[in-house]
């Protein structure tokens, strides 16, 4: 007997997916049937019909050029996503779908791209690429690991929070150690890897809270992460 059927959606597989963040989805999948519920998998993709019944959203990483194709689709998609965030739906956005839940994002020869202001950030392309390992210090999530790759620095503004400080490596920017952004059941990262595989607390707080939303309760298992655990060790005395 399953417990409830979560909807998953992924945001642009196709266009916003170069960084391997479809493991996200594929870790949310499997940890929902560990804890004894069903993950019914979602796409949208440009010109499609935004689904009825969602639970929880990702979205991941792409080139400029795959923001400029979704740009138009995402802002006619956009008054639904706000509205669902202010619900308290979750999402986890990664890269360059959290620059373009910001403000916007102006890249490196001027354009700019703008974003659907769900998180208060904005995002400016640079000629300075951050690379490399990352560990960040989380008060909800603990220690975060993940890996980082983009020329895109975002700046977090007053009505957003941080998703943790950088202990190893740059995040959001080369200056202030901020890594992420957390607003409502919104978390947002630029760390790949992907990002879950390493960080089943994340993962665990998106099923939560898209199982309270849906049911009222979450009602979890006791899982063994010792896999995800050496993982983490691993990841933690890499180099930058």
């Amino acid at each position: 007997m399953t417990k409830g059927t979560l909807n998953i959606l992924q945001l642009y597989p196709k266009e916003m997916n170069i960084y391997g963040d479809w493991g996200n989805v594929l870790v949310l999948k499997q940890r929902l049937t560990w804890h004894g519920y069903t993950a019914n998998i979602l796409e949208h993709s440009a010109g499609d019909d935004f689904p009825d019944d969602v639970d929880l959203i990702i979205g991941g990483g792409g080139q400029d050029s795959g923001q400029l194709v979704i740009q138009q689709d995402l802002q006619a998609i956009a008054p639904r996503l706000r509205e669902l965030a202010e619900d308290g739906l979750p999402m986890l956005v990664i890269c360059g779908l959290y620059q373009l839940f910001g403000k916007f994002f102006k890249t490196h020869d001027g354009t700019i791209i703008p974003g659907i202001g769900i998180l208060d950030l904005e995002t400016h392309g640079t000629n300075e690429r951050l690379i490399g390992n990352v560990v960040a210090d989380s008060e909800e999530f603990g220690e975060i690991h993940g890996y980082e790759n983009h020329s895109g620095q975002t700046h977090l503004g007053a009505g957003v929070r941080a998703l943790g400080t950088v202990t190893k490596g740059a995040g959001n920017n080369s200056q202030d150690g901020h890594e992420g952004a957390r607003h409502l059941n919104v978390v947002a990262s630029y760390l790949h890897g992907s990002l879950l595989p390493k960080n089943p607390a994340i993962a665990d707080f998106l099923l939560r809270k898209a199982a309270e939303r849906k049911f009222g309760s979450f009602e979890p298992a006791d899982l063994d992460d010792s896999l995800a655990d050496l993982a983490r060790r691993h990841a933690g005395a890499r180099p930058r």
